[in-house]
């Protein structure tokens, strides 16, 4: 089965999340689509005022409810520790998903071979789906992925998701949650006041 892989703080998780992963099962046609928070991210800090964990999971979780291609799962949390995509893929493999697409925006192409644990690893676990969003430097990018290409043998795919133009930083600072989040994410965040706004 053909299984995508989308990782994250999803703090919150919102409708970019959702486009991006709809834009490439379609594109790419992917059976399923993994949401999967990561427990701590180990190359950044979550924010003061960031939901919990468990906040994070729930979110997620009332997110792809509604749709039978999109599944939560906890595997991160449950694992403890820093999150590392490298990780996550061999345990994927381990459980028998052995068709894997890994979910990322350009600023994760650019910093691949620099930042990521393992990428070459990660290369041969998983495709890459490189998502489009906003005005990048397109000659850069698919240099960029012509080089994994060539030293470490990736396979990269680039899927356009015009709606994809929003971070959950913006959605935080904006307090954009009934625009910009599901439903059922904005009434949980309201519900229990997260992000330091009031819950009415």
């Amino acid at each position: 089965m053909k299984t995508g892989v989308l990782g994250g703080t999803f703090n919150p998780p919102h409708k970019g999340h959702l486009s991006a992963a709809e834009h490439t099962r379609e594109a790419l046609g992917l059976e399923r689509v993994l949401f999967i928070p990561t427990n701590l991210p180990p190359h950044k800090t979550l924010p003061d005022g960031s939901a919990t964990t468990q906040q994070r999971c729930d979110m997620v979780r009332l997110m792809t409810k509604p749709y039978d291609w999109a599944v939560f799962s906890d595997m991160e949390v449950r694992r403890g520790g820093a999150s590392y995509t490298v990780d996550t893929l061999r345990a994927l493999h381990t459980a028998g998903y052995d068709n894997l697409t890994l979910i990322v925006g350009t600023d994760m192409l650019m910093s691949f071979d620099v930042c990521w644990r393992a990428p070459e690893e990660i290369a041969q676990l998983a495709a890459l789906a490189v998502v489009a969003r906003g005005l990048h430097d397109r000659p850069a990018l698919h240099k960029k992925a012509e080089l994994l290409r060539q030293t470490m043998d990736a396979r990269i795919f680039f899927v356009e998701c015009p709606v994809l133009t929003i971070s959950s930083t913006e959605v935080r600072e904006m307090g954009t949650f009934e625009q910009m989040t599901p439903p059922e994410v904005a009434a949980y965040i309201r519900e229990h006041g997260l992000y330091h706004r009031d819950s009415e």
